[in-house]
Parts: structure tokens; sequence; C-alpha cells
């Protein structure tokens, strides 16, 4: 047997050659290399899976808790935290789920601040709290700037597009709120867009786009969140400081008090990550990482586990923990003993 095609003619073994080459050649190819060439996923030296950095459908993400960890189980992570926006809720559900699937299910919430001094954004990280019920109210607080920012921006989005308020509400279903990804969600399904994100999401969210609907709020500042984070007896972490150019905010919470860094994320460089990892041990900071996973909501194409941290970093979260709760039965035992 031989190729008939006009001017080439092979034989059957070298077809199959041809073919072997073509898809030897296409199999190895990570798409994340065409989508997020600078985002490269962290290299593991060990067997441990973790994934400190992840949205569930209670804030921006699509995916329930009880679907997270069953991608977590079958994706080979073995220590999860739920970070959800401004959003306790769904802690002590993901932690008795996590037992089932026997994942490690840790304490966790993202806390949106503003920067006064540099005017822009700021996340910080909340890990196992002793009191969370102490951070419900900043997390009201947060909520309701969301809130009435979400009714805004889908006021404006109306009235653009031939869609309804009550139609983005539907498409944000099992949220605390209404996020960006919902306006988008809501676009995309009446036929304006086939992503979420894109050029109609830049020219409606970025500032200075075109047809800018973005609704400016201001949050609680990075000092008063980590005041808060402290009272509920929490780990203070800044996260992603690659992503809104937190680094001199970082210098000055750390001078406040700041317990960690997170070092790995899709949004730091490789050499921002060095830089981290270098301030970290520097100011025996603890090192973070996560995928900041959005589901169907995220902006490239990331994986559960694709970020997370080293065993040893994890193992520090674990210890500085422990010596913040030495402290705190001294300090008792010492108010005690002036009584």
């Amino acid at each position: 047997m031989v190729c008939t095609v006009p001017g080439l003619i092979y034989p059957k073994r070298e077809i199959i050659e041809i073919i072997e080459k073509k898809r030897k050649d296409l199999i190895p190819v990570d798409m994340r290399e065409f989508f997020a060439p600078g985002r490269p996923k962290r290299e593991r030296k060990n067997k441990l899976k973790a994934d400190l950095h992840c949205h569930t459908k209670l804030s921006d993400g699509t995916m329930g808790i009880d679907d997270i960890l069953v991608l977590a189980k079958k994706s080979g992570v073995t220590t999860l935290a739920i970070t959800d926006h401004d959003c306790l809720a769904g802690t002590v559900r993901a932690r008795m789920m996590g037992e089932r699937y026997g994942i490690t299910v840790i304490p966790g919430v993202e806390l949106t601040c503003t920067d006064p001094k540099r005017k822009n954004k700021a996340h910080l990280l909340c890990y196992l709290p002793d009191s969370p019920e102490r951070l419900e109210g900043l997390c009201k607080r947060n909520s309701i700037i969301r809130k009435s920012a979400g009714r805004l921006m889908a006021v404006k989005a109306s009235a653009m597009f031939p869609i309804t308020p009550e139609f983005i509400v539907k498409c944000a279903a099992g949220s605390t709120n209404i996020y960006k990804q919902h306006i988008m969600q809501a676009l995309l399904e009446s036929g304006y867009t086939t992503t979420i994100f894109g050029s109609l999401f830049d020219s409606l969210f970025k500032k200075g786009g075109k047809n800018c609907i973005l609704a400016e709020c201001t949050y609680p500042s990075p000092q008063e969140t980590l005041e808060a984070i402290h009272e509920a007896g929490g780990i203070a972490v800044l996260a992603h400081p690659g992503f809104y150019d937190n680094f001199e905010l970082l210098d000055e919470l750390i001078e406040l008090g700041l317990d960690g860094v997170e070092v790995w994320h899709p949004e730091n460089t490789p050499e921002q990550q060095e830089y981290l990892r270098k301030k970290a041990k520097k100011h025996k900071l603890v090192m973070t990482g996560g995928s900041d996973f959005h589901g169907g909501y995220n902006a490239y194409p990331v994986k559960l586990g694709d970020y997370g941290p080293d065993e040893d970093s994890l193992a520090g979260l674990y210890s500085y923990k422990a010596r913040m709760k030495r402290k705190q039965k001294k300090a008792a035992a010492a108010a005690s003993s002036e009584k």
C-alpha cells in the first residue's frame, strides 16, 4: 500500500512513521504555553499536593464545595484551603466533607482591602482563625460595599444590552454577591460573547475601557483588616502581591506584624516569586501558595494544586500557628498572674 496523493508516494511504513511523529509532537504540548506564557507551573520535588487558595460559587467561582472536593480528590490534592471572598459560610461544611474524601481542609477567607496610600486594591488571606465569628462583621461590611457596586454595574449593563438585572441575579445564583463574572455570564448566555474574559470584559471592566461600567468602591484598609485577622486569632497573609503591585504595601504590613505572603501564585512572575521567597526568609514570614482556582471563571487555564506550597512551607504554616497559640497562653497566664 502506498500514499496516492498527487506528487507524493509514501510506503505504508513511512506514512505510519509520519503520523507517529506528528502525534508525539502534539501530545506533550501544554496549552498553558499558549494562554499563559508568564505563568509557569510550580515544580514539585515531593509527593505533597496542596492548594491554599481557591474559590467556590459562594463568591466568584463556578463550582460548589462538594464538586471542588471531588475534583481535589481526583487531582491528588491532599490539603486544601477554600478562601472565598469575604465569606466564611462554607468553612464548616468544607471541613466535614473533606474528612469524607480524606482531604485536610484548612479554614480560610480572602478579605478585600483598599490601600489608601496607593489607591489600589489588596487582598489579605486569613488562615486557621481561632474565632472566625469575629470576622463576620468585617465580611458583612465588605459584602454590603460589594452588593452596592454589583447592583450599579448590573443596572449599567442592562442599559447597554438587552438583559435585565434580574437575569444577572439568576446568573449569580448561589453566590453572596454579584461579581463581574456574573454580568459576563449573562452576556455570554445572551449571545454577546463566547468567553468570560476577553475584549468585551476589558471594555466593560478595565479603567479607561471604551464602555467602562466598573463601579469604584472603597473597602477597609489593609491595616484594619490585619488587626481584625489577629483579633480573630488568624494568620494574616498578603495575597498575590504581583497582581495588584502590592510590594510597597508588603514592607509596611511587615512592620505592622504581617504573618506571611503568598509566594506561589499564577500572577506572581518567577522573578517575583524569588523576591518574595527571599523577603519571607529574611523576615521569617510564612510562605503560602495556591492556584486561585475559580472553575469556569478562571481567567486562564489553571488546575487545583498547580501553585501550591511545598511540604516545608505547609509545615511552616502549622508550626507558626502552634507558636501563636503558645504566645497566647503565655500572655493569658501573665495577665491572670498580675490580677
